[in-house]
């Protein structure tokens, strides 16, 4: 899952988050209220994007021995940078490195409109690991023409094969996931999950005749494997040493196997031991023995993701990305946030699903707020703002997860300025001001209930298969809106005051409804282009919450669409009633889940989460134009430079920061390219 202090007024505006693949994510910036400090957090800005960096608050109290471990694990995760690249689209990796040696080799007016065009395209690409949009999954436009390509290319004796050159141009593989309701979802995207002639049927097929040894415990079937059809005959690649992307793997177990020699524990030490089993052997079940032991393993300063994990990327949910997040834990707010963990079983008994929906023991959820030390694959540059794993539904239900907040992402996003679109989208006053006050900690709070309490709730009815084979295509989107809807629930509830988190539930619970509102009918419109259906995972399921409940709620006038001076707002006329129609939609998720429904999910994501309102669409883009801040947040890594002694032995480690974002993006290429171009 993708967090402020509870006690502070310092964090990010608008937080939400994702389940299923819990992976949180930070929507359109409103506004935040930014702290004093001497840290200059911004670096560029370019097209949709904004870059940032972050410290790593803590770091001079961590031993040498955990210092070497935080470094050992981003060191891991860098190696398996390129991965996450060829994932994303096969032919990334040649066009990349075309594009670098353009950039770093050319000569000539730089000054010129297609130079500076081309700039922004290379930034664009090295931001989203690949040719398509990291958010909206289109395929990247250049505005400079082919010809002037031609031109740079002659003058710095840089080649592309044809259809890599063409590609960025032509309209070929133009959806890196398409998730349009009624075509071909596999064939139709140019994710490298998928050999270029398999389908979405011969995806169900072959999956379908997998059986776990144990039923109660399923595989992740296809999670580090690319699918392809030789002459007719369907077979996995599998990601490990000897296999796919074994050069790469190869270079994150020797790091790994370092990190290993310097754990803070024999527990942490052995759920490392068997993360190197893994990437040695792509065996599925050692994956599931490595997660229960990772889970467990919550003891110490230092933690770390890493593998292949979220499945958004793949459009029927089984593929998962290559990710690493190494992290410092923040002692401090995560016992003051442990309160949630304490009380999961009580918000358990307590929510508005059917009796056999629910967990009668809600077991092992961590929750902690960490400090990000280093980043890769599908985390950068655009990063979760917390994260809630293992994904596998019945580790979650035996032996527990764990739920981070990345605190030292959120607070670069709380101190790199304010944007002014909060006093443009708020109806009145008495919303500004609630938003003003209330508004940073509902949306910390939001973002741990979402996390801990809702990634935790709720059970599959017996016999139910999992979700990503029952809801298909909608699988993740329903997740993800399910667990805001567990978080927009207790928000509204003298509970969370009654444990001490809050001054005062109810205005705490009304800056969150508005907030929630707002941003799922109005403000992130501004991500999308005019026309565009909404397909992005995280943007579906807040239209979706957001629809339905205004649409339920005409009859009773609990939303209202105000229209004034040429604008529209929203307001909430019942604070009370939405509650109740929050509850009343969580129970009907939660039912869609547990039964497999895959009927009323298609229903419910495409009445309510696809269509945009055009009228609205035109005029949210219009008045967005006035501000100058990207939709679009992102980040470079500090840089661990460790020094040594004759013996080469490390004595050191000390934290610098990159000055620019395409020296990091070259220096990474230069670094950390393990892989050929065609894999």
């Amino acid at each position: 899952m993708k967090f402020k202090s509870i006690l502070s007024a310092a964090f990010v505006a608008t937080l939400l988050l994702s389940c299923g693949n819990d992976k949180a994510e930070k929507p359109v910036v409103e506004d935040t209220v930014k702290t004093e400090t001497a840290f200059d957090f911004n670096v560029e800005q370019f097209a949709d994007i904004k870059i940032l960096r972050y410290q790593i608050p803590g770091w001079e109290k961590l031993t040498l021995k955990e210092q070497k471990l935080v470094y050992y694990l981003t060191q891991a995760g860098l190696a398996g940078r390129d991965i996450m690249w060829d994932q994303n689209y096969r032919h990334n990796l040649k066009i990349r490195k075309a594009l670098e040696n353009i950039y770093a080799n050319y000569k000539g007016d730089k000054n010129a409109d297609n130079w500076l065009a081309f700039d922004t395209y290379v930034k664009r690409v090295w931001f989203s690991n690949g040719i398509h949009h990291h958010y909206s999954n289109d395929k990247l436009k250049p505005e400079f023409t082919k010809a002037y390509l031609k031109e740079i290319m002659a003058a710095t004796n840089t080649s592309l094969a044809d259809e890599a050159f063409e590609v960025l141009f032509n309209d070929k593989d133009a959806k890196k996931v398409n998730q349009t309701k009624g075509v071909d979802n596999v064939a139709l995207s140019a994710v490298n999950f998928y050999g270029p002639n398999v389908t979405s049927a011969d995806v169900a097929s072959f999956y379908k005749k997998m059986k776990s040894p144990d039923p109660k415990k399923p595989l992740s079937y296809g999670l580090n494997s690319q699918l392809v059809k030789e002459d007719g005959v369907l077979k996995e690649r599998v990601y490990k040493s000897g296999g796919l992307y074994g050069a790469a793997i190869d270079e994150i177990i020797k790091w790994l196997e370092l990190a290993k020699g310097v754990a803070e524990n024999e527990a942490q030490g052995n759920a490392l031991g068997l993360l190197i089993d893994y990437y040695k052997t792509g065996d599925l079940q050692t994956w599931d023995d490595y997660n229960v032991a990772w889970t467990a393993a919550t003891d110490g300063n230092v933690d770390y993701i890493n593998s292949f994990i979220e499945v958004y990327n793949d459009p029927l949910g089984y593929r998962g990305s290559y990710e690493n997040i190494v992290q410092i834990n923040d002692f401090d707010m995560s016992q003051k946030m442990a309160v949630l963990s304490e009380n999961a079983q009580w918000f358990e008994d307590n929510a508005p699903l059917m009796k056999a929906h629910k967990k009668e023991n809600v077991v092992g959820v961590t929750y902690k707020v960490v400090n990000v030390a280093g980043e890769a694959g599908d985390a950068s540059p655009s990063t979760p703002i917390g994260v809630n794993l293992p994904n596998a539904n019945w580790i979650r239900a035996a032996v527990g997860s764990k739920s981070v907040s990345l605190g030292n992402i959120i607070h670069a996003y709380n101190n790199a300025g304010s944007t002014g679109r909060l006093k443009e989208f708020v109806n009145d006053e008495t919303e500004l001001e609630l938003e003003e006050q209330y508004g940073q900690i509902a949306d910390k709070l939001h973002t741990a209930l979402h996390e801990v309490i809702g990634h935790a709730s709720g059970q599959l009815n017996p016999g139910v298969g999992e979700t990503k084979e029952t809801l298909k295509t909608y699988a993740s989107t329903l997740e993800e809106g399910r667990a805001d809807l567990v978080g927009l629930y207790y928000l509204y509830n003298p509970k969370i005051q009654e444990l001490g988190l809050v001054d005062d539930w109810k205005k705490i619970g009304m800056a969150a409804y508005d907030g929630y509102i707002r941003n799922g009918l109005m403000t992130q419109l501004i991500r999308l282009n005019l026309g565009d259906d909404v397909e992005e995972a995280h943007m579906r399921n807040r239209q979706w919450v957001s629809a339905w409940a205004f649409e339920k709620g005409k009859a009773d006038n609990v939303i209202e669409k105000i229209t004034r001076d040429g604008k529209t707002y929203f307001n909430i006329n019942d604070y009370d009633k939405l509650h109740e129609l929050f509850g009343q939609l969580l129970r009907e998720t939660q039912r869609i889940k547990s039964e497999g429904d895959y009927n009323a999910v298609e229903d419910l994501v495409e009445n309510y989460g696809v269509k945009v309102d055009q009228a609205i669409h035109a005029e949210v883009l219009e008045r967005n134009k006035q501000f100058t801040s990207p939709p679009y947040s992102g980040f470079v890594n500090p840089v661990l430079v460790p020094e040594t002694n004759d013996e080469g032995e490390i004595t050191a480690i000390k934290v610098t920061q990159p000055e620019s974002f395409d020296g990091q993006m070259l220096y990474y290429s230069k670094n950390y390219s393990f892989l050929p171009e065609e894999n």
